[in-house]
């Protein structure tokens, strides 16, 4: 039998239903139970699914709910062209932020990664590197249109702007919603100008 191109295991190529019902059942089991509590079990359960096609597919509950965000971040968050710096970057900051009603993913993800040296590496590789190359592309297009200097540290501004949300994501001592990511977006705005 071939197996799954995309996890490169063993076994049945996945189905697409499976997989849709498997990435929303882990979520749904997250924002419930916490990661914590977090359970192939509970997942393959309330997927509808046994928990064997979850492992086949997966390697650990973290790298389940990793591939969940990724399809959400992509479904979710623009990263277009809105045809300037202020509309991409308040448009991106503001679907990134309001997407933090994930805020329990995402620690529970980021915990992970600090107790699991391998999955670490899939979660800066598959999640945390891609959302850097999304927001790079809208401030590279920013400096193609010469909104912000060709000089401009972009790697440093990617880390200012991240750095807010995971500080605010994992202390949780000030909102993380659409409101501050337009508020970020315009501190940002200001820095460049």
């Amino acid at each position: 039998m071939a197996g799954d191109r995309r996890s490169g295991r063993p076994g049945r190529p996945r189905s697409e239903a499976a997989r849709k019902a498997i990435h929303g059942a882990a979520l749904e089991e997250l924002r419930v139970r916490g990661y914590a509590a977090l359970t192939v079990e509970g997942i393959a359960a309330r997927a509808g699914v046994g928990k064997q096609t979850i492992y086949r597919w997966w390697p650990s509950k973290a790298d389940v709910v990793l591939d969940a965000m990724l399809d959400l971040a992509a479904e979710r968050i623009s990263a277009d062209d809105e045809g300037s710096l202020e509309a991409d970057l308040s448009t991106f900051l503001r679907e990134t932020f309001r997407q933090h009603g994930q805020r329990p993913v995402l620690v529970g993800l980021m915990a992970e990664a600090l107790l699991d040296p391998v999955f670490a590496t899939a979660f800066r590789e598959r999640f945390l590197f891609r959302r850097r190359a999304a927001l790079r592309g809208v401030l590279e297009r920013a400096v193609t249109r010469g909104e912000i200097g060709p000089d401009e540290d972009l790697e440093l501004l990617i880390d200012v702007i991240y750095g807010v949300l995971w500080y605010r994501l994992l202390v949780d001592h000030a909102p993380l919603d659409a409101e501050a990511g337009e508020q970020l977006a315009a501190l940002v705005l200001r820095a460049i100008r």
